[in-house]
């Protein structure tokens, strides 16, 4: 197999790509977990006016009830109008797709925003849905019966890992 990207090393690029895309209306909206810490980093490293905000879509995901996953509102923080915005929605790997559509569900749930920008660290392929991002780090192969993991260190450091995924 081939070794991870550094994540580290793929920020410079990614916002390298992503500068000419900003507009004066542009904002950034981070997906918890793995998600809201890249997009701390790329806000801040884009010097956006707009605060960052921070989603938690748990709620809106179709396998919800399935899965018993925990919906908290209150993680759910987006401190500007999203209603005509530039919208930069910052994922950190994109996997089928689904994580994506629940986020896209829950934005229209607080307007109508001009463009929806995808921007992730890592695709990692298997898509069950239309979704791409326009932005991407790096594309990874990861064997089967694994997952692909954003890992943030006590100093804030990212780091991609790979680990069993639990059926």
């Amino acid at each position: 197999m081939t070794p991870l990207p550094d994540a580290e090393a793929l920020l410079e690029p990614l916002v390298a790509s992503l500068r000419p895309q900003l507009t004066p209306t542009s904002a950034m909206i981070g997906l918890y977990t793995g998600g809201a810490w890249l997009a701390e980093r790329l806000h801040a490293m884009l010097g956006l006016e707009a605060p960052l905000g921070l989603m938690d879509i748990a709620f809106y995901r179709d396998d919800y009830h399935k899965q018993g996953l925990k919906h908290d509102p209150k993680r759910t923080r987006i401190p500007f109008d999203v209603e005509g915005r530039d919208l930069l929605l910052v994922d950190d790997v994109l996997y089928t797709g689904r994580t994506v559509r629940a986020a896209m569900n829950e934005l229209f749930d607080y307007g109508r925003p001009r463009s929806i920008t995808l921007a992730v660290l890592v695709d990692r392929g298997g898509r069950q849905l239309p979704i791409c991002a326009q932005h991407c780090g790096a594309r990874v192969e990861v064997p089967e019966g694994m997952r692909l993991r954003l890992k943030r260190t006590a100093d804030g450091r990212l780091r991609l890992e790979l680990e069993p995924h639990a059926a």
